[in-house]
């Protein structure tokens, strides 16, 4: 949460009305964790299981849906905070934790479609690269790596700056800063946007009006196979851009929006308050991400749809078998549906 009541040095007290998060949150959060823990486990399952055979775009996927999932197990906790009317019981550390792990979620999945994208790129206008070639999985899982630490370094200072503290004798838990730091969380909120979000959402606009503009040619390609490679291409552009319209431009915009008005000392009340509420809303909306990632992977790989039915299948048998008393199959997971 953000300040609902604040006082400090610098910017005058301002009360802040956000009884609609008391419902809105809690519910929304509700459905991403109960939607969210099963479709990235299942992501999770599926491409481990075939590992030694992963394409550099499902080693991405991986590890988008790793971090999606950490995020969504955090979720109990905010469920219960934002559901008992912000009231936080679990401690300093924990508010820290929660914090960075929503900020590291978000700019990790940003980062990460942006790795997919990259290699949609290369694989649609550059197919025939050298680079692409000699561009193995080693150097995805490299990457991927490369990503997770320029993600801690980002999101490093919200340790910093999230903390707990009393509003109306009650322990809560700051989101962006306590009200006495705001003039110093904005340089780095700001910082945080362009850096992790502004960035590679023009890397994606830039490489995906290319891809378009070559899928649109008339190709010199003919048959089944070119016809469905170039709708997959399609549906993967769709949907990433499906992702970044639902959940992380809005929460940027109105993050951006609210930072600036909350750092003015002669801002009224009333609009910092209209301000904090139009940025709160969005923070849900961020978070469906985790859900959509998933259902991204889902429609983009036929393989994944093959397995899972698959897979789905003999979970069936498996219980049947239970019941039976027969002895359960020693593997559930066809591997070889998702060797590319």
């Amino acid at each position: 949460m953000e300040n609902t009541s604040s006082s400090s040095s610098v910017l005058p007290s301002c009360t802040y009305n956000e009884d609609f998060k008391r419902i809105l949150l809690p519910v929304v959060y509700s459905v991403v964790f109960v939607l969210g823990l099963p479709l990235n486990f299942a992501v999770i399952l599926q491409l481990w299981g075939s590992r030694r055979s992963l394409t550099r775009t499902n080693i991405y996927t991986l590890n988008l849906a790793a971090a999606d999932f950490l995020y969504v197990c955090s979720l109990p906790l905010l469920i219960y905070n934002y559901g008992s009317r912000d009231y936080w019981p679990f401690g300093e550390l924990t508010c820290r934790w929660v914090r960075f792990q929503f900020y590291s979620n978000l700019h990790s999945s940003i980062l990460f479609l942006t790795c997919i994208s990259v290699q949609r790129y290369m694989g649609i206008c550059h197919p025939l690269s050298p680079w692409l070639r000699r561009a193995g999985r080693k150097l995805a899982w490299a990457v991927c790596a490369s990503v997770w630490v320029i993600v801690a370094l980002l999101c490093a200072p919200t340790f910093e700056f999230a903390a707990t503290g009393i509003q109306r004798n009650r322990t809560v838990c700051y989101d962006l800063s306590v009200p006495e730091r705001s003039q110093q969380y904005y340089p780095y909120g700001m910082a945080l946007t362009c850096l992790g979000f502004m960035l590679p959402f023009m890397v994606i606009v830039l490489l995906y009006c290319k891809m378009a503009r070559v899928l649109c040619q008339p190709g010199d390609a003919s048959g089944e196979a070119a016809k469905e490679k170039k709708c997959k291409a399609v549906r993967m552009i769709a949907i990433v851009v499906l992702v970044f319209a639902v959940s992380f431009l809005p929460f940027h915009v109105t993050k951006t929006m609210y930072l600036s008005v909350r750092t003015l000392p002669d801002a009224p009340c009333q609009l910092r308050n209209f301000f904090s509420v139009v940025y709160k809303s969005t923070r849900p909306f961020a978070s469906m991400n985790s859900v959509l990632d998933p259902i991204l992977f889902y429609f983009t790989q036929p393989k994944f749809r093959r397995s899972t039915r698959s897979l789905l299948l003999r979970v069936t048998t498996y219980r049947e078998n239970s019941k039976q008393g027969e002895r359960p199959p020693k593997k559930l997971i066809n591997q070889k549906s998702l060797r590319a």
